[in-house]
């Protein structure tokens, strides 16, 4: 009896643990086009295939056209924001390149638990 409860306390560590790898804070920091992070700053084109290791990740095929809405920057520079159709994630700023500037000027906000949360279906992942 004691076995199968070692082993079920190990299933909800392994759980807890998985549950904190998708909520990970990627960066404290991110430039954004204004303070609500909500105007596009650019329209970029994929130069490659990527797919992200999570659902907070932005997947895509070279020549798709993403638009970016946030970059994330100090700790982490190398990620953007952005939306391809329906779909909106992170995704690494050396797999595009740009096409467009829209807003030239940057505004630095800190980020939020929420922007690093994954989205399932309609319903999102703690």
């Amino acid at each position: 009896m004691s076995r199968i409860w070692d082993q079920r306390i190990l299933l909800l560590v392994i759980s807890f643990l998985t549950s904190l790898q998708s909520t990970k804070v990627l960066s404290e920091w991110k430039k954004c086009g204004d303070q609500e992070c909500e105007t596009a700053m650019s329209r970029v084109q994929a130069t490659t295939d990527f797919v992200g290791p999570d659902c907070r990740y932005l997947n895509f095929k070279m020549g798709e056209e993403i638009m970016v809405y946030s970059k994330l920057s100090r700790k982490n520079e190398n990620l953007w924001t952005g939306s391809k159709g329906k779909d909106f994630g992170y995704f690494p700023k050396d797999a595009v390149k740009v096409e467009e500037v829209l807003i030239a000027e940057e505004v630095e906000v800190l980020t939020k638990e929420t922007d690093f949360l994954c989205l399932h279906g309609d319903k999102y992942t703690f």
